[in-house]
């Protein structure tokens, strides 16, 4: 209690220190953490070091072969698969290497929310291709995003959605498979994707353009406000990142985070939808478990128990939450 008591001291205090700079002191602090990055990416290629530890796989016990007893149980199973492989052998007829089919005109498209990165569909199918062991279409699904994925792009993407579809995705196919491309590959998208906490808080833009590293909010969001259901969707993927690179730079991110949101009051014991990356306060007072939250509250359960039950603040956080609901 006591260590937890000074962390929080500690990012109060800091902080407050943040917000007492000028504009200017802010900026170039940002420019200077920013160099920082590239320098250090810069210096792990010129060193041809690999950057990423040696890690030994073990597949999760339960992934694949498990054959129900039930009979309506397997047969409701292979119907499910079946829809799978309709609607995977259409995506790949129609819009292979786009980010998702449109199934009335039977096109391609790509969203916005991705920039220029292609292939959502394909990374976030990843997973359930092993778990269903279709293994064709899991291994040309491997070869592509070998070949094709290219995080090197100028365009605007939403981190939160690139973090749950792209980072989530291919940690997922890392985690059941164990083929090193999607370790490589969350990696460096996790790295382009720090930029996007170089605000006075810490509290990440919604929007980053990753090649410049410019980030910004939603112009409709309260008071230039970051939304609760997205910074606080960054946990899991960002805590393994730092697990499977090495680098606990991914985990301190997240875990700052929580640190800003302890600190805050919260109205009625819940968490706002909006907080201002800037200030460090609460965009408005309105809060919903619904859009907007929802995940939030999700991913401190889901921290807790991916812990192995060892995440105490996520638990009780999570808890504090429930409590005030069920009043």
């Amino acid at each position: 209690l006591e260590r937890i008591r000074a962390d929080h001291e500690r990012a109060l205090r800091e902080a407050k220190e943040t917000l007492q700079k000028l504009p200017e002191e802010i900026r170039r602090d940002i420019r200077q953490d920013k160099e920082k990055l590239l320098q250090d990416a810069r210096g792990r290629k010129e060193a041809g070091a690999p950057g990423l530890p040696q890690r030994l796989f073990r597949q999760p016990v339960g992934a694949v072969g498990q054959e129900p007893a039930d009979p309506d149980v397997r047969q409701r199973r292979e119907k499910i698969k079946e829809m799978m492989k309709h609607a995977w052998d259409n995506y790949k007829r129609y819009a292979w290497g786009l980010n998702e089919l449109k199934p009335i005109s039977k096109q391609g498209h790509s969203s916005n929310l991705f920039g220029n990165i292609q292939g959502a569909t394909i990374v976030d199918a990843l997973d359930t291709l092993y778990i269903m062991q279709m293994k064709e279409q899991f291994k040309e699904a491997t070869e592509w995003v070998e070949k094709n994925l290219d995080f090197n792009v100028n365009a605007e993407i939403s981190v939160f959605e690139v973090n749950i579809r792209f980072v989530g995705g291919l940690l997922s196919a890392y985690y059941l498979s164990g083929e090193e491309v999607f370790r490589k590959k969350a990696v460096e998208l996790g790295e382009k994707l720090l930029p996007a906490f170089n605000t006075p808080t810490g509290i990440p833009w919604a929007l980053l353009n990753i090649k410049s590293g410019i980030g910004r909010n939603w112009p409709w969001a309260s008071g230039g406000s970051s939304i609760l259901a997205e910074f606080g969707t960054l946990h899991l993927e960002f805590v393994h990142l730092s697990h499977l690179s090495g680098n606990p730079v991914f985990a301190e991110k997240v875990m700052n985070i929580r640190k800003v949101l302890n600190r805050l009051d919260k109205p009625e014991g819940l968490y706002p939808n909006y907080l201002n990356p800037s200030s460090g306060q609460w965009g408005q007072h309105h809060v919903s478990i619904g859009g907007l939250g929802d995940s939030f509250y999700e991913y401190l359960l889901k921290a807790w128990l991916m812990s192995d039950k060892t995440d105490e603040d996520g638990k009780k956080m999570y808890y504090d939450a429930v409590q005030v609901n069920k009043t």
